[in-house]
């Protein structure tokens, strides 16, 4: 059914379907064709209600819509495709003096093809710690014997000159021991669950990394009062957001840029306030670190659709995370600083992964954004 309308439709980026009362399709856009990677030839005349896979959430919208009850009817549904299931926002919408009874809208969630990507990420980064950590295991023995036979030689030296050098045996043993046990610390140890709300996390976290790194860094608060309590294991959610916050700290302060205007005295004293737009925020001029707290709904965070997500960033005006490190940011041993063990961030992602969520960046030069995302369904 090729009209003047039709050709419009077809100009348009978002997928729409032109339906009759009884949910027959008459014209599929070209964007819907995409999206259902499905001509248009093979859709027409068949039942909309066949391309998802909620049939009963959407013919219920659909006779409310059709029979005249509600102009509009928007539902989360998941979308039918040939090769998988994707979850999509969906409108249907009434029409008068029009050709066709009923528009029907599709957005596919923007959050997908990103939970996708840190579903593979998390997959890629098991299979790394399981590697790390069977190395570990075959180092352990041989660093306790070396550390041994450093102890004993100590003892028979006489020159307290020389008890220097095993002395630094000894040390970098300890260093070594402290790595490998973190590489094989069990990684689903038990959850101690109790209602948490997530601004006790985040002010755990703040008086921290204000007591290690003082006056060094401005640390602005910038939360979101209506986030609901949740049930999480709190010492786990401190440690994960901890590493997020003293990541940003430390790379701040190991950017030459940053240092230098700390130098100049442009740091600040410590604020506090209500949430503001980035955009409408003039830029510090030292070392800032936000710590912002927002609510998403109707998120879709590792292949389920949760109605409320609590969103817990650090945000800081460092140089960004390197270009080369961008994609391999949150494995193991992967780190952009000479100091770094590259063992934070993967452990609070993994932390993360434990209560159900995600952590997730943004970075260029002067805004810097790592988000913990964390289903609010608990309580």
């Amino acid at each position: 059914m090729a009209t003047k309308f039709t050709d419009a439709y077809d100009l348009l980026a978002t997928s729409v379907l032109l339906v009759d009362d009884d949910g027959r399709l008459l014209h599929v856009n070209s964007a819907a064709q995409d999206l259902l990677e499905r001509s248009l030839k093979s859709l027409e005349r068949t039942a909309a209600v066949d391309l998802f896979i909620d049939a009963q959430a959407f013919t219920k919208a659909l006779d409310y819509v059709s029979g005249r009850k509600l102009s509009s009817v928007r539902l989360t549904l998941s979308l039918r495709k040939p090769l998988e299931s994707v979850p999509a926002n969906v409108t249907l919408t009434r029409l008068l003096a029009m050709p066709w009874s009923i528009l029907i809208e599709i957005r596919e969630f923007e959050q997908h093809a990103l939970a996708e990507r840190n579903e593979r990420l998390f997959h890629e980064i098991e299979i790394y710690k399981d590697t790390f950590r069977n190395l570990a295991h075959e180092v352990k023995n041989p660093l306790g014997g070396l550390r041994g036979a450093a102890q004993l030689l100590e003892m028979e030296l006489q020159d307290p000159a020389l008890k220097e050098y095993t002395q630094v045996i000894i040390d970098e043993a300890d260093r070594l021991q402290v790595l490998v046990d973190r590489l094989i610390r069990p990684s689903q140890s038990q959850l101690s669950m109790s209602v948490v709300n997530i601004h006790e996390v985040c002010e755990r976290v703040h008086a921290l990394i204000k007591a290690e790194y003082q006056d060094r860094i401005t640390i602005v608060k910038d939360y979101d009062a209506s986030v609901p309590d949740m049930k999480a294991d709190m010492a786990k959610l401190v440690q994960a957001y901890l590493n997020l916050a003293r990541n940003a700290a430390q790379s701040l302060l190991s950017d030459d840029r940053s240092r230098s205007q700390f130098e100049s005295g442009s740091a600040v004293d410590d604020t506090a306030r209500g949430p503001q737009h980035s955009d409408d925020r003039p830029q510090p001029a030292g070392p800032q670190i936000t710590l912002r707290t927002r609510i998403l709904n109707k998120f879709y965070l590792l292949n389920k659709v949760h109605r409320l997500v609590v969103v817990v960033s650090v945000v800081d005006n460092g140089a960004g995370v390197p270009m080369q490190l961008k994609d391999r940011i949150f494995h193991p041993l992967v780190t952009g600083r000479a100091q770094g063990t590259g063992l934070g961030l993967s452990l609070a992602q993994e932390l993360a992964h434990q209560h159900g969520g995600l952590i997730e960046f943004d970075s260029e030069p002067g805004h810097t954004e790592f988000r913990m995302l964390l289903p609010l369904e608990q309580v």
